[in-house]
């Protein structure tokens, strides 16, 4: 769907857009209405108010619902399987304890970013975290003190490797578009990225978790069993998927799975756009198909089934496991599915051509600009690859115009990077996922994913412009 012609100007827009996002955080927080109704009252308010003709309004609204719903909700699904396998498996303590035996019991947190990069490098931050989930509950479970301590390393390790490295799409297409070389943006950025996840999300988290406690939440992954098939209070009774806990190199291997399928998708997608592989050859594709996120997650829960179960458990006793697993699930998907209608709303509205009139002519350093604009577009319509691909290419002239190097067009890249990681709130539906997995109100999200994802936006940006300065 494409954008409407602006009935106002680009201070008109930008004040709407500045109104619905103060309005929704008015709802939730302060009259404590359901984030879900919220954020679907706020879109139409706003696709209103932006002057979308009335037949048109509900095209607008599913834009965004739709394709952020298509996204989320089978990965979400696929991998709380996957988690409720591994951890009544005894899967996600073995590797929790293995991690933390490498570590040392005090730099838990740090192994499970660590762990979180490795893995953060060929797949996407939802699916990352999704999987990731019943990790870093079973190691916050184990040592105590508040989730965020856990959660904000692994999560944060996410978002760097998926905003600012390839193969992700973010990167890959704001390098394209601005015609430079995407293994030059892998060399800088793998760098970049783990500096700025060190800086800006390991220190961060270690400052904000000894002052904002977080409880554990029990709700996401339905009630911990013991592998005697007795509950901890739900009185269910589901049999155990195993008699006892797989080994390390077990579920290294079946976390390796989706990891291993994706990358094929990712890494292809690559090359063909690097010219390396011709587009259209059967096997690339029959490659890519088993390397998308929703096949690769259900391939990973059916091989989780075979390799975790006990003989003598039925697939009806695994189906009840996994209904288990699938009913809290449905509000994280609803209201991240509503996020998106927000910043599909806001992406329509044409806030990128207003920002492009607002921001001609400023005269600030190229890798400034490439920061601010691609910050305003993160503030105003939440997603961050939307942020990268829209703002690569209001600065491409200019980057053609300079006749860039590509380790220029690399620090550029990051730079815009950078600026699409910054201040996620409620119009991103990473937010919500973070927010809803972990328990988190939005007052609480706000306070410390929003600050621990500034705080790597930053880190990365002033990683880039120092390199910028140098060259």
């Amino acid at each position: 769907m494409e954008a409407i012609d602006p009935q106002y100007g680009a201070g008109v827009l930008l004040l709407i857009a500045a109104a619905a996002v103060t309005l929704l955080l008015v709802l939730i927080i302060v009259v404590k209405l359901h984030a879900f109704i919220s954020l679907v009252l706020v879109s139409v308010v706003t696709a209103l108010a932006v002057g979308f003709p009335l037949g048109d309004v509900p095209d607008v609204l599913m834009f965004g619902f739709a394709d952020t719903l298509g996204a989320v909700a089978l990965l979400v699904a696929f991998g709380v399987m996957l988690g409720r396998l591994l951890e009544i498996s005894g899967g996600a303590q073995v590797l929790a304890d293995t991690l933390i035996g490498r570590f040392g019991d005090k730099r838990a947190p740090l192994a499970l970013g660590v762990a979180a990069l490795l893995f953060g490098f060929p797949i996407f931050f939802d699916a990352g975290l999704v999987v990731f989930l019943p990790i870093i509950l079973t190691v916050a479970r184990r040592f105590g003190g508040s989730l965020i301590l856990y959660a904000l390393p692994a999560a944060g390790a996410f978002a760097a490797m998926h905003a600012i490295v390839p193969p992700h799409p973010g990167p890959v297409a704001a390098t394209t578009i601005l015609g430079g070389s995407i293994g030059m943006t892998l060399l800088i950025g793998i760098p970049v990225a783990v500096v700025a996840w060190y800086v800006g999300v390991y220190l961060v988290s270690r400052f904000l978790g000894r002052r904002i406690d977080v409880a554990l939440p029990d709700a996401v992954l339905g009630a911990v069993r013991g592998r005697d098939g007795e509950t901890d209070g739900d009185g269910s009774g589901t049999a155990p998927v195993a008699t006892r806990a797989p080994s390390f190199l077990t579920v290294l291997g079946l976390l390796l799975v989706p990891f291993v399928l994706i990358s094929f998708d990712t890494v292809l997608a690559t090359l063909v756009s690097a010219g390396v592989l011709d587009e259209g050859l059967g096997w690339v594709g029959f490659l890519s198909l088993l390397g998308y996120t929703p096949v690769a997650l259900l391939i990973t829960v059916l091989v989780a089934i075979l390799v975790l179960r006990r003989p003598s458990s039925s697939l009806g006793q695994i189906t009840g496991i996994l209904d288990d697993a699938l009913g809290p699930i449905c509000t994280i998907i609803l209201i991240t599915g509503a996020g998106g209608m927000f910043g599909g709303v806001l992406e329509l509205s044409g806030i990128g051509a207003a920002l492009s009139e607002s921001l001609s002519g400023l005269g600030m350093s190229l890798v400034v600009q490439a920061f601010v604009i691609a910050t305003l577009l993160r503030v105003a319509q939440g997603s961050a690859t939307v942020a990268l691909t829209t703002a690569g290419g209001l600065i491409a002239p200019a980057v053609e115009n300079a006749g860039l190097g590509n380790f220029e067009v690399a620090l550029l890249v990051i730079a815009i990077a950078a600026g699409a990681t910054v201040l996620s709130h409620v119009n991103d539906s990473g937010f919500w996922l973070v927010s809803r997995f972990f328990g988190m109100d939005v007052k609480t999200t706000l306070m410390t994913w929003t600050v621990m994802e500034t705080t790597l936006g930053l880190a990365a940006f002033v990683l880039a412009a120092g390199l910028w300065a140098i060259v």
